[in-house]
């Protein structure tokens, strides 16, 4: 059976017809990137992105050797560190952890990787109550729908699409103050805390001198996931990890930032094993799952860089395609300037190809990269081996040739320009108003000509 690919272009259109969620995207990604302004004014922006960069950069050079020092000291300090080579084992072994607890509610903190293997489904095919504590999450949970964004996954709804989802599922008074929506879902989400018989997070970092995980949240339901329930996994992709817990400083200062302007997010969780004799709270059990579902493979091509992503969000709420579309119409779990390489190569050119229309090659993404991934050289390689794989259509790559076969003889350009202008009104009569419209007409007196 052939591979279906993902319709970007007509969800796409779909999406820029939907004016409420053009709203939604608008309002949400103008306050993010603005409060990232405020939060990087006056500050040593470059050199920090360099250090982490060149951090991220030695890690992956030397990932398997971190890996196991992270498992060697996770493992003194009390966890059980596990690896799966790819979702279906991953699955597998937290449902066969769960599963010997005779768990059967689960709450579980924001976590894409989750996403990425389809966990949920999976455990509630098996009978087990799974409980998304991180409001956004909840939100896209109760609606039945996959999170569009990294940091906010609710981000194309807006405060009536959420009180009228809130009144309809849990059955209370519609409102749309956010204040009121807020408190509705702690309260429903206050017993699912205090009945969980396990938690599953995933990890922002993991840190390979000490064997501790590192989790941001903004809400706090990362410290309830991760205390209250006797049981605690945790599952993160091979590349969240740093050397050293001293360098941790280095990723919380742009992490913040990047994703919401923040100095700090509001809540910094850093576990380091099981609960300690004397200890009130946290996990009597800690089990920590790496998952490498191809990016060691990943790691040894030309695309390695998309690995040092630490998943802030910053190229999103920049990107002009992305603010207008939405996450959705990506059709992956990640979506935005970094899902369209990160899918490409987990999922397929065969698949993922038609996300490589989904840019504008600005170079915005590039640019605002807390750890210098080089975004835009990545597009352009991977558009490259789309057009060296047959993947575009027959009449783009009839058009491209032809367009290059003009533009390089200056004459036959000059003669085009000519031509353009005498047959705009035939072109705009045989070709979608829609489409023609967005071009810019033909100048009179063409650029170069101009003194």
């Amino acid at each position: 059976m052939p591979i279906r690919s993902i319709p970007f272009r007509e969800n796409a259109a779909k999406a820029v017809r939907n004016e409420s969620l053009r709203q939604a995207m608008r309002y949400s990604t103008d306050v993010f990137m603005k409060k990232r302004a405020e939060g990087i004014a006056n500050l040593p922006m470059e050199a920090w992105r360099e250090k982490a960069s060149a951090i991220r950069t030695e890690v992956l050079q030397n990932l398997r050797e971190y890996l196991e020092q992270f498992s060697a000291a996770a493992e003194k300090a009390g966890a059980k560190v596990h690896f799966a080579r790819d979702a279906a084992l991953a699955r597998q072994t937290m449902a066969s952890i769960l599963t010997r607890h005779a768990v059967k509610k689960i709450v579980k903190a924001k976590s894409m990787v989750t996403e990425e293997i389809h966990l949920n489904q999976h455990l509630e095919s098996l009978g087990m109550e799974v409980t998304e504590t991180d409001l956004g999450e909840y939100i896209v949970q109760l609606a039945g729908e996959k999170p569009s964004h990294i940091l906010a996954p609710a981000i194309h709804k807006n405060r009536y699409d959420i009180g009228r989802l809130l009144a309809d599922k849990l059955g209370v008074e519609y409102s749309h103050d956010p204040e009121v929506l807020t408190k509705v879902a702690r309260r429903a989400l206050r017993a699912k805390f205090l009945a969980a018989d396990a938690g599953i997070t995933g990890a922002n970092f993991a840190v390979a001198e000490t064997g501790t995980i590192v989790i941001f949240t903004n809400e706090g339901n990362g410290r309830m996931v991760t205390t209250l329930p006797p049981l605690h996994i945790a599952v993160l992709t091979i590349e969240k990890i740093i050397p050293t817990l001293s360098q941790l400083g280095a990723f919380s200062r742009l992490l913040a930032r990047g994703a919401t302007g923040q100095p700090l997010s509001s809540y910094l969780s850093v576990i380091t094993g099981t609960r300690k004799p004397g200890e009130a709270t946290g996990a009597q059990e800690l089990h920590i799952v790496f998952l490498d579902n191809g990016r060691f493979d990943i790691l040894e091509g030309e695309y390695w860089e998309i690995l040092k992503c630490i998943r802030c969000s910053a190229c999103f709420n920049t990107c002009p395609v992305y603010r207008v579309v939405g996450g959705h119409a990506y059709e992956a779990t990640y979506s935005g300037p970094m899902g369209m390489v990160l899918t490409a190569l987990l999922e397929g050119m065969d698949r993922a190809h038609p996300l490589l229309d989904a840019t504008t090659l600005c170079g915005a993404c590039t640019d605002v990269c807390p750890v210098k991934i080089p975004l835009t050289s990545l597009f352009t390689r991977l558009r490259e081996q789309r057009a060296e794989m047959g993947l575009t259509s027959l009449t783009e790559r009839k058009a491209m040739a032809a367009f290059g076969m003009v533009a390089g003889s200056p004459a036959l350009f000059y003669m085009s320009q000519r031509l353009s202008r005498l047959f705009w009104p035939v072109l705009s009569s045989l070709v979608a108003s829609s489409r023609v419209d967005r071009l810019p007409r033909p100048t009179a007196t063409p650029f170069s000509r101009k003194t």
